[in-house]
């Protein structure tokens, strides 16, 4: 990834007007995959979190890690796990893991990418769909959004460039917004179905909330450790305080959750109480709970 800290070295400072040009400077990144599971209701649960390198003695492939995380989550769950993925997933070598273990999935599916219509021919999804009028329509709440979204629903036959399985192309239209693509291996001939699909789909902003709170407050994209070892048990540390505060939810009035938000960082504005996944002040509260109640092995220290 992009080195933010070389591109705020090499600006322009007062006095100096030749500032250092060339290449913008990269950085090795360190890539990670999560399986959080979650239901039609309540908050997500972190249920496997992997990172590795592709440099050093411990160097590992993409490809490979995935395959392990894969096989991993069919051994416990199998079949009865809906897998959702997002666009980054979308592709022959992730499908071709998928229709491998028979795995049932939603897959939001890029509009550039081709997919085989009824008579086998390659087109685009936003080609499969046009002119045909959406087969119903309901208000959905848009969580990004914050407000009702009129969406239509439609869905067609189609399948797999590479291996011609067979699949559905689900087609949510939203109002004054990109529609969403959605390849699945569910069947959905009905509009019943078809809504299944869309909003067990829309769950996933959930899934990118938790995601941007442990990059960004647990800064999971920037330890300090140059050994892989090292920074491994750092992060596995983090993966476990992660894990605890997502237990820590859903909240409930008599939870302990809301009694420490309540007590230890209490808010008084919409936004803040009508979140369902308030990790950023469930952390500050848990934070200044142990700070004046520490607990008795810290005390004895």
């Amino acid at each position: 990834m992009r080195s933010s800290k070389a591109r705020r070295l090499k600006r322009i400072k007062p006095g100096y007007y030749n500032p250092p040009g060339g290449r913008p400077i990269f950085v090795p990144g360190y890539p990670s995959l999560q399986v959080l599971v979650l239901g039609r209701k309540g908050p997500p649960t972190l249920a496997h979190l992997r990172w590795w390198t592709t440099r050093g003695k411990a160097a590992s492939q993409m490809r490979t890690e995935e395959a392990q995380v894969f096989d991993h989550v069919d051994q416990i769950w199998g079949k009865d796990v809906l897998h959702i993925w997002d666009r980054g997933f979308a592709g022959n070598p992730w499908l071709t893991q998928a229709f491998v273990r028979g795995a049932r999935f939603i897959l939001r599916w890029p509009k550039n990418y081709n997919l085989l219509d009824e008579q086998e021919q390659p087109r685009l999804p936003g080609e499969i769909s046009k002119g045909k009028r959406s087969w119903d329509h309901h208000m959905l709440w848009d969580a990004r959004h914050q407000c009702e979204c009129k969406t239509g629903v439609i869905a067609f036959p189609v399948f797999d460039p590479t291996h011609q399985q067979s699949l559905w192309l689900v087609v949510a239209r939203r109002k004054n917004q990109s529609p969403w693509y959605l390849l699945t291996s569910q069947p959905a001939h009905t509009p019943e179905l078809a809504w299944q699909i869309v909003l067990a789909y829309a769950r996933r902003w959930q899934i990118e909330m938790t995601i941007r709170y442990h990059k960004s407050e647990l800064a999971f994209e920037s330890p300090r450790l140059l050994k892989w070892n090292a920074r491994q048990k750092l992060l596995l540390i983090a993966a476990l305080a992660y894990a605890y505060l997502l237990s820590f939810l859903p909240l409930q009035p008599d939870s302990l959750a809301h009694w420490l938000l309540q007590h230890f960082c209490p808010r008084t504005g919409k936004r803040s109480r009508a979140t369902p996944t308030p990790l950023y002040r469930l952390r500050l509260a848990l934070s200044l709970f142990w700070f004046f109640h520490p607990p008795p092995f810290l005390s004895a220290l």
